[in-house]
């Protein structure tokens, strides 16, 4: 039954997204609801304006009938949403992801109604992120999560309450560094595509139900909204969509107690964020030069001439050889190798 329902969760969140893709890119053209490409950009990326944004209301919508409709398939005899911690991982998974996911929202509503590529100021978006992490992390103390997580080659380990500090700024970080690997078509639901296919696995091996339903609607969900963003995009996710993708990705790793490995198979989001730090840095330090032709990086690599299919190819090859590597560390840090 739980290869069952983590299977149908799948498949409903893909037949979902790609279906309410019918409906939803026509309408977001009806109101006007096209992205604002930067002057700053690459030239050939003004051809993309106007392109209908938010489309991460497809997946959002799709990932909540998955889980609604399958959760409960895990939930044989007297066990109920409340046991284990299937609850907090689960459902506190998802409205954490469904707050970053409003916060994006704000961003791209008013980004949408002012014509321009801002929003949010930076530090707006700090204050509401670190609220929605909090919540959750208060979320999943009161259900009964502790300071003790897994670490590769270790096992259990008690970190006390530096765990809940490190936590609550991965988390931040973490969502933000997903929001910054959007920007060409297909990359972040690519991306994303794979890390929700190695969480999925994770749970598989623990026998965790509840957070493989939680992975595989994630990864149905991507695959069914790049039927729609893939090159040439006929939708982009906005902010909306890749902070609330940021979301679930914290989600995952802390719900299956494997955090410190959203920094292994989430490799290419660090290295985006990476790299706009430092080109800010180098930029300020150098009084205005650069160390990169544009940050975040994949915007540098198609200065170099790669293509966004390119990319998007590479970047995701280069996940998924991180989960088989991530796997392998989640198995030693459970005793299972």
């Amino acid at each position: 039954m739980d290869v069952f329902a983590i299977i149908l969760a799948a498949v409903i969140a893909f037949a979902v997204t790609a279906l309410l893709g019918k409906w939803l890119v026509p309408f977001l053209h009806k109101i006007n609801f096209g992205q604002t490409i930067r002057a700053v950009g690459p030239k050939w990326h003004q051809k993309k304006n106007g392109t209908p944004t938010m489309g991460g209301f497809m997946f959002i919508i799709g990932i909540l009938i998955a889980l609604s409709a399958c959760i409960p398939l895990t939930l044989t005899g007297n066990k109920t949403l409340s046991d284990d911690m299937v609850g907090t991982r689960v459902v506190g998974g998802y409205l954490l992801a469904l707050g970053f996911g409003a916060i994006g929202f704000i961003d791209d509503y008013i980004k949408v109604i002012k014509k321009r590529n801002l929003g949010l100021t930076v530090l707006q978006k700090l204050v509401l992120q670190c609220i929605v992490a909090g919540g959750y992390l208060l979320a999943m103390k009161m259900g009964g999560a502790t300071s003790v997580t897994m670490m590769p080659f270790v096992g259990a380990v008690n970190f006390g309450m530096w765990y809940w500090i490190v936590a609550f700024l991965g988390i931040v970080g973490m969502a933000n560094a997903v929001n910054f690997t959007d920007g060409i078509d297909g990359l972040n639901g690519s991306v994303t595509f794979f890390v929700s296919v190695f969480f999925m696995i994770i749970a598989g091996m623990l026998k965790s139900a509840g957070m493989g339903v939680f992975a595989a609607a994630c990864a149905g969900g991507c695959l069914g909204f790049l039927i729609w963003n893939f090159n040439p995009a006929k939708v982009f996710m906005g902010d909306t969509g890749s902070l609330f993708l940021g979301g679930m990705v914290c989600a995952m790793g802390f719900g299956l107690n494997v955090p410190i490995l959203i920094l292994v198979v989430g490799i290419i989001y660090i290295i985006e964020i990476l790299s706009v730090v430092l080109q800010v840095t180098y930029f300020k330090a150098t009084h205005g030069k650069r160390l990169f032709k544009m940050t975040p990086i994949h915007h540098s690599f198609e200065m170099h001439g790669w293509s966004e299919v390119k990319i998007c190819a590479i970047f995701s090859t280069v996940t998924a050889v991180a989960g088989v590597l991530a796997l392998f560390m989640a198995m030693s840090a459970y005793g299972i190798l």
